[in-house]
């Protein structure tokens, strides 16, 4: 997978996508809102059981209480961990549907540098064009054959 300008590369189709608010930047930190420069490689695919079909056979269901800390004193910084957890972190069984299907990247991990940010996932957009706060955004419908064909060989550039 290549970030173009004019969108996200994979399999010969570019589908539309958005980043984080900030652009794309080559020095990431958390809560700075930007897509980290790089070669990503593809760790991870979560889903909602109680939404969707199981996408893949090594993708993982989220359940509740599952969460992702983003708080750079947690010593789990940049991993999912569960409720109750007390650092900062991020719902991902979240009452709208923009986390129904993960693609988690390795940024910053496994060994997360603490404020280098976290949670840099492929998941679906709010609407067209609306920035994430560092994510690649794309449309539910494409986020899903993405998705489909995608393994831990994949890659993906920025």
């Amino acid at each position: 997978m290549v970030l173009t300008p004019r969108g996200l590369r994979f399999h010969g189709v570019t589908y539309p996508c958005t980043v984080g608010r900030s652009g794309v930047r080559g020095r990431k930190r958390e809560g700075d809102g930007a897509t980290p420069r790089g070669d990503h490689r593809i760790v991870g695919l979560l889903y909602r059981p109680d939404r969707m079909k199981r996408p893949t056979d090594w993708a993982l269901p989220i359940r509740p209480g599952d969460l992702w800390s983003d708080d750079p004193r947690d010593p789990d910084y940049n991993t999912l961990v569960h409720a109750p957890h007390g650092y900062g972190h991020e719902r991902l069984r979240r009452a709208d549907p923009l986390y129904d299907l993960i693609i988690l990247t390795d940024w910053n991990w496994p060994e997360a540098i603490p404020g280098r940010g976290s949670a840099i996932f492929l998941h679906r957009w709010r609407r067209r064009g609306y920035p994430t706060e560092g994510c690649i955004a794309m449309a539910p419908a494409d986020l899903w054959r993405v998705a489909r064909k995608i393994d831990f060989q994949t890659r993906l550039i920025v």
